[in-house]
Formats: C-alpha cells, sequence, structure tokens
C-alpha cells in the first residue's frame, strides 16, 4: 500500500488491526469455516466478485493473470457494488479481504488498483 493509497488488501485470515479501517470480504462465495459473525470479515460485499464463469477461466493460472485483470475491470463497469466501495473508500481506510491465497495475483489485487485510481 502507497504513502497515499486508502486500500488495503489482505487475506481474510489475518487478524484485524486497528490500521484496517473498514474491512471488506469481496469474494463471491462465503469462506468454509469462517462464522457470519466473525469479525475478521467485517462486511460483505460479494456483488463485486468476478463472475463464476471468470474465476473457472482464470483459475488462478498466472499467465492469464493481465487477461483476467482486463474482464474483470469489464465486469465491474457500472457496477452499483463497486460505487459504494468506492464511496467507503473515500470515506477512510478500507482494507479489502479475501480467502484466496495468493493476493498479489487475484481479484482483490485488481479491485484495489481500481479504487486507488479515484
Amino acid at each position: 500500500m502507497s504513502a497515499k493509497s486508502r486500500v488495503r488488501v489482505e487475506r481474510l485470515y489475518q487478524d484485524v488491526t486497528p490500521e484496517d479501517g473498514q474491512r471488506v470480504l469481496i469474494d463471491g462465495l462465503w469462506p468454509r469455516g469462517v462464522r457470519k459473525d466473525d469479525p475478521r470479515v467485517g462486511i460483505w460485499c460479494k456483488d463485486v466478485a468476478p463472475s463464476r464463469e471468470l474465476r473457472d477461466w482464470y483459475h488462478h493460472d498466472p499467465a492469464r493473470f493481465d487477461q483476467f485483470a482486463s474482464r474483470y475491470e469489464a465486469e465491474l463497469a457500472g457496477n452499483p457494488a463497486l460505487h459504494e466501495l468506492r464511496a467507503l473508500a473515500k470515506r477512510g481506510v478500507v482494507t479489502l479481504v479475501t480467502a484466496t491465497r495468493d493476493v498479489s495475483e487475484s481479484h482483490a489485487a485488481v479491485l484495489a488498483k481500481l479504487l486507488d485510481r479515484d
């Protein structure tokens, strides 16, 4: 996260810290073994998750990440949930959380870059 960035990305399983601001789970599916009232989740914004078709196509193949990012950004165009996240990020620090193992090549990284552009 850059000094000016108000958007952070972390794995869901990391402990909550005061620097996290508002934590937002951005996965389309609820993570296994996590209670609905788990404080590491914060709020759940499943409507910004990539479509099942896109997730299945990508299958976390690093060679496909750039194309995945482009397709995901196209899916997010005009998405009201993205608009809500932008508004939240303008009010303070937002930590996007995901159960994905490699957050640097995930939808969370793409979404964080989109939010940082604003």
